[in-house]
C-alpha cells in the first residue's frame, strides 16, 4: 500500500474505490471525511470484522473521487456500485424491474398498459406490482368493465383506419376508432378506471349490482351471470389488496430476516393504503455486518433501481445514514420522503410483519435449495397446476360398478410421485343408487374425510391408534369430469377444506389429456413431461385398482350369492346367469321367459329360479 497515498488524502467528503492486484474494484464506499475512513482500513486491521480483514488484505491500492457534499457521495457510490458490483459489497441478487399499470391521460384519448419504468412524463402510474400476471389481470378487468380499448391504435390518428373488432363488436370496447365518441366521454370513462385502480371500487359495485338485478328481472340470466362473474372478480381483487392503512398513505415497509451469511429482505408495498405486493431478495455475505449498515446498503441498492418512492419508508433496523438517504429518496421522488425505523404502535407491527414475510423467504429458499432431490414429476406438476407447495401426497378416486350395480369406490395415494400402496382404501358404496357416478364419489369423499376428522379427534383425546387416513392430501385428482369435479369442489367448500382439486380428462380414444379445475378450465399437459407420466400414472392405477376390486366382489357375488340356495342351481348355472344378466338384482327381476333364453339354461331349473324369486305367501 502506498502510504504516500494515505497521508495526502483531503478532507473532503468523497467515494473510495479499493482494488486488488489485478485492478478489479473489489469495494466502493463512501465517505463524510475521505482522509478519515480510509485511514480506519490500515489502522488496528486485527479490531476489524473477519470480512473487512479478508477485505484489506486483497487490496493493493485505491483511488478516490471528491465530491461537494455527503449526499452526492452518497449517489456516486449508489451508481459505481451497480456498475462494477464490488465483491466486497453487500450486492441484493436481482435488479428485478417491477411492472406498472400506465394511463396515458396526457393523451387526448388515454390508453392502458403495461410498462416496466416508472418515468416523469406527466402520466399516472399504478404499482409496483410483483409480476405481470397480475398487472395483466387488472388491466383486463378495468378495460372490460371501463370499455377502454386494448388495442395499439393511437388516437385520433387511426380514427376511421380500421374495421370493426371482436370487441367492439361484442360491445366490450367503446371503440372511438370506429364510433363518434367525444374526447370528454371517453375520459369520463378513463377518470372511472382511474378511481378504481386508486382502490375506490364502491361506484362500480354498486353500478353493476344494479345491472344485474335489472337484468335479473328482465329474465336475461346470461348478462345477469356475467355482470355477477365480474362483481366476483372485483371481490377477488379486494381480498388480494389488503387495507393496512384508512390513511391511504404510500409506504413500503422493510423487514429482514438473518440466516448465517445470508439476509433475506422483504418489501411491502403499499399504495393508497392497500398492500398490492411485495418484493423478496437476498443478500450475501452479511454475517459480520451490523444492522444499521446493512439497512442502509439495502435501501440503497434497492431505491437506486426501484424508480416508484414512496412518501414514507419504514424499516425494521435503524439505518445507517437514515437522515442522508431520506434527502436522496426526496431528491430523487421530487417530494419530500422520510426513512424511519417506528419502536411502537401500527408501523412498528408492519415492520414485523414485513419480518415474518422475511422469514418465510428464507424458509421457501432452503426448499428451492433442497428441489434437487425432488422428482422433477413432482416439480412440474406444482407448476403446471399453479400449487402453492410440492404435491407430496396426491390421492386420486375413481368409481366402477356393472350397469349400476355394485358400485365401489378405490382411493390411491402418490407420495414423493411413487405409489403408497398401503394407503390404498376401497369403499362400497351403500347410498347413492343406479349408477350415480357423482353421488357415489361424493359418498365416498365424504366417509373419507369424516374417518380423518374422526383420527384427528382420537389423537387430542390421546387414543393409542395408526392413522389410516391421515395426514390430508396435498391434491386430489378424481377420474372423472366436471360434474364429479363440482360435486366435490361443494362438498370441500361445505366440510371447510382448502385442498386444491382437479378431475383427469381423457381423449376420444380414452387416453389420459390432461386436467379440469372447478371453473371447468382445462389444463393440457405435454406429453413428454415429466408431470403427465406422472399423471397418466395416477390415472392408470386408480382405474386398475377400482376395477380389479370390482372384479373381486363380482366374483364373490358369483360363487357365494343368494342362487346357491335355489335347487339345480350350481357353480357353473350361477357364471351362466350372472354372465347374462351382470346382477342378482336383474335376475331377480327377469320374466320366465327371459330366464328360459338362456343359453344352457333348462326349463325346470329356469322354473326353479323364477319360482324362488316369486314367491307368495
Amino acid at each position: 500500500m502506498d502510504r504516500e497515498a494515505l497521508l495526502n488524502l483531503p478532507d473532503d467528503p468523497g467515494v473510495y474505490l479499493m482494488k486488488d492486484k489485478n485492478g478489479e474494484v473489489i469495494y466502493v464506499g463512501k465517505a463524510k471525511i475521505l482522509k478519515n475512513r480510509i485511514k480506519q482500513y490500515f489502522t488496528a486491521v486485527e479490531n476489524h470484522a473477519p470480512k473487512v480483514r479478508a477485505m484489506v488484505s486483497n487490496i493493493d491500492s485505491f483511488e478516490y473521487i471528491i465530491t461537494d457534499s455527503e449526499l452526492e457521495a452518497l449517489i456516486l457510490e449508489c451508481n459505481l456500485i451497480k456498475k462494477h458490483k464490488p465483491y466486497y459489497n453487500i450486492l441484493l441478487k436481482d435488479d428485478k424491474h417491477y411492472p406498472y399499470i400506465k394511463v396515458t391521460i396526457r393523451e387526448p384519448y388515454p390508453r392502458i398498459f403495461l410498462s416496466r419504468k416508472m418515468v416523469k412524463d406527466g402520466n399516472k402510474y399504478y404499482g409496483p406490482y410483483t409480476g405481470s400476471a397480475a398487472v395483466r389481470e387488472v388491466i383486463d378487468m378495468v378495460s372490460k368493465l371501463c370499455k377502454l380499448p386494448t388495442c395499439h391504435l393511437k388516437m385520433p390518428e387511426d380514427i376511421g383506419k380500421k374495421r370493426e373488432c371482436l370487441n367492439a363488436h361484442i360491445e366490450q370496447c367503446m371503440a372511438p376508432c370506429i364510433h363518434p365518441i367525444t374526447k370528454e366521454e371517453y375520459r369520463k370513462q378513463v377518470v372511472r378506471a382511474c378511481q378504481f385502480l386508486e382502490g375506490d371500487h364502491e361506484d362500480i359495485l354498486h353500478q353493476l349490482t344494479r345491472e344485474m338485478e335489472a337484468a335479473s328481472e328482465s329474465l336475461e340470466f346470461e348478462r345477469a351471470a356475467l355482470l355477477r362473474d365480474k362483481i366476483n372478480a372485483i371481490h377477488k381483487i379486494e381480498e388480494r389488496q389488503k387495507i393496512i392503512s384508512e390513511r391511504q398513505a404510500d409506504e413500503d415497509v422493510i423487514g429482514f430476516y438473518r440466516q448465517g451469511n445470508k439476509t433475506y429482505g422483504v418489501v411491502l408495498f403499499i399504495r393508497h393504503g392497500r398492500l398490492i405486493g411485495r418484493h423478496s431478495t437476498v443478500l450475501d455475505k452479511t454475517a459480520d455486518t451490523p444492522d444499521e449498515v446493512l439497512c442502509g446498503e439495502f435501501l440503497k441498492q434497492f431505491y437506486a433501481e426501484n424508480g416508484d418512492i414512496p412518501k414514507t419508508v419504514y424499516t425494521c433496523f435503524k439505518s445507517e445514514d437514515e437522515d442522508l438517504i431520506s434527502q436522496w429518496l426526496t431528491r430523487k421522488s421530487g417530494r419530500k420522503t422520510l426513512v424511519k425505523s417506528p419502536v411502537r404502535g401500527e408501523k412498528k407491527r408492519l415492520t414485523e410483519m414485513a419480518c415474518k414475510n422475511a422469514r418465510q423467504n428464507a424458509v421457501d429458499h432452503l426448499l428451492k435449495d433442497s428441489s434437487k432431490n425432488i422428482p422433477k414429476s413432482m416439480l412440474e406438476l406444482k407448476e403446471k397446476l399453479g400449487l402453492a407447495g410440492l404435491p407430496k401426497r396426491i390421492e386420486s378416486y375413481d368409481i366402477s360398478h356393472t350397469a349400476g350395480e355394485d358400485a365401489v369406490g378405490s382411493m390411491v395415494v402418490f407420495r414423493d410421485g411413487k405409489p403408497s400402496k398401503s394407503f390404498y382404501r376401497h369403499f362400497k358404496i351403500e347410498k347413492a343408487k343406479g349408477g350415480d357416478d357423482c353421488q357415489s364419489m361424493t359418498e365416498m369423499l365424504y366417509r373419507r374425510f369424516r374417518r380423518a376428522k374422526e383420527e384427528e379427534e382420537e389423537i387430542e383425546k390421546g387414543i393409542s391408534s395408526t392413522p389410516k387416513f391421515l395426514p390430508l392430501p396435498d391434491v386430489i385428482l378424481l377420474d372423472g369430469g366436471k360434474g364429479q369435479v363440482h360435486a366435490i369442489s361443494e362438498l370441500l367448500e361445505l366440510l371447510d377444506l382448502d385442498i386444491p382439486l382437479f378431475g383427469m380428462v381423457k381423449d376420444d380414444r380414452h387416453r389420459t389429456r390432461g386436467v379440469i379445475t372447478p371453473k371447468g378450465e382445462e389444463i393440457e399437459f405435454l406429453k413428454t413431461s415429466e408431470a403427465f407420466r406422472l399423471l397418466s400414472s395416477l390415472q392408470e392405477e386408480v382405474h386398475r385398482f377400482a376395477i380389479s376390486y370390482h372384479k373381486k366382489l363380482r366374483t364373490k357375488h358369483v360363487t357365494g350369492s343368494v342362487l346357491e340356495e335355489i335347487e339345480g342351481v350350481g357353480s357353473e348355472t350361477r357364471k351362466k346367469l350372472i354372465r347374462h344378466f351382470k346382477s342378482v338384482s336383474a335376475i331377480k327381476d327377469a320374466k320366465l321367459s327371459e330366464l328360459q333364453a338362456v343359453p344352457g339354461l333348462s326349463k325346470r331349473v329356469s322354473e326353479n329360479v323364477y319360482n324362488f324369486f316369486h314367491k307368495t305367501s
